[in-house]
């Protein structure tokens, strides 16, 4: 396993029919950035490597079907991409809970510079330091 496991390598299962499905997608999807793209050793399976962070096998699955394209629907396609799916969501929400919300902790920060909360000494400095 690797150390951070952010960077995916899947397949797309195409149907066998129409015939050429496979290298229709790979010449759709070629262009993106962050995508590498090749195509299977049987001709239906599109090898596609990304970053979790910018592509996901559910995206670019319900893109290609809007596209027209026809997936493999067999009991294991199914249960391999429903799986990838679940990981790749956890993983992308994990991913964003580990980033820092500067925002909401400059709030907290304002709200707690104005809260009473016991640490401060509202002594007057000149009794603070008399003897």
């Amino acid at each position: 396993m690797r150390p951070c496991d952010l960077e995916k390598d899947r397949e797309i299962v195409f149907h066998a029919l129409p015939a050429g499905q496979a290298e229709r997608a790979r010449v759709l999807l070629e262009g993106l950035d962050g995508l590498i793209v090749a195509i299977g050793p049987d001709g239906n399976r599109l090898l596609v490597r990304y970053h979790i962070c910018e592509y996901t096998l559910e995206g670019l699955e319900t893109a290609l079907a809007s596209q027209g394209f026809h997936l493999d629907n067999s009991l294991l396609s199914k249960l391999k991409r429903s799986l990838a799916y679940f990981c790749e969501s956890v993983q992308r929400r994990n991913v964003a809970a580990n980033e820092p919300d500067i925002k909401s902790q400059q709030a907290f920060m304002k709200v707690y510079e104005r809260h009473l909360h016991g640490d401060r000494d509202d002594t007057p400095e000149e009794w603070r330091s008399y003897k």
